[in-house]
This record gives C-alpha cells, sequence and structure tokens, in this order.
C-alpha cells in the first residue's frame, strides 16, 4: 500500500494518542510537506531530531495498530460492505452482514 495513504491511516487513528508536541511536527512534515531543516527551525530543534521524531512517531502509531488492529478492522468491515452492495444472493448478504457484525463487537 502507498506509504503516505498507510501513515495517513494510522495517523487518523492513532494520532491522538501521540502529544501535542510529536502530532504537530509529525503533520507539518509527513502531511504538510514542510521539510526537516524548516521544522528543526521552527522548533528549535535539530534536524536530526526532527528525523528521530518522525521515525519513532512511525514505529509508535505502527505498535498501536500491531495491538488495537483498528485499521485492519476497518478494511475488512468496507471490504464487506463493498461486497454487500455488488451481491444479489440474499443469503451471501446476510452473511456478509454478519461479519460486519461480529467485526463491530
Amino acid at each position: 500500500m502507498d506509504k503516505i495513504l498507510e501513515k495517513t491511516l494510522l495517523y487518523d487513528y492513532y494520532g491522538e494518542l501521540l502529544t501535542e508536541h510529536q502530532r504537530e511536527i509529525y503533520e507539518n512534515v509527513v502531511f504538510n510537506d514542510m521539510s526537516l531543516s524548516e521544522a528543526a527551525e521552527e522548533y528549535g530543534i535539530s534536524r536530526q531530531g526532527v528525523h528521530d521524531l518522525i521515525r519513532r512517531c512511525n514505529e509508535t502509531l505502527a505498535q498501536y495498530e500491531e495491538k488495537l488492529h483498528m485499521v485492519e478492522e476497518s478494511r475488512a468491515i468496507r471490504k464487506a460492505a463493498e461486497a454487500i452492495l455488488t451481491e444479489n444472493d440474499l443469503t451471501k448478504i446476510r452473511a456478509l452482514a454478519n461479519d460486519i457484525l461480529k467485526a463491530l463487537q
């Protein structure tokens, strides 16, 4: 999967678990295309410090997903919902709906 899409999904689900400082720098560098040097200057830390913070945030977000599986479950629910839209067999639609309900429990 596209790395930026993966980072976006992980951040959407788990970003609030980062500190405000981490979120601010992460958003500016990853999503707003601020360079490491620009971020370092703005936040009064070294370029290496910004790089390390981004790397640690990516690792932290990935660890949350490993433990909580929220992105994975969301994808499974989306896949089942999309299958319902194209399915004509009522028995299969019910089975897919049950899969969604189980995933939401």
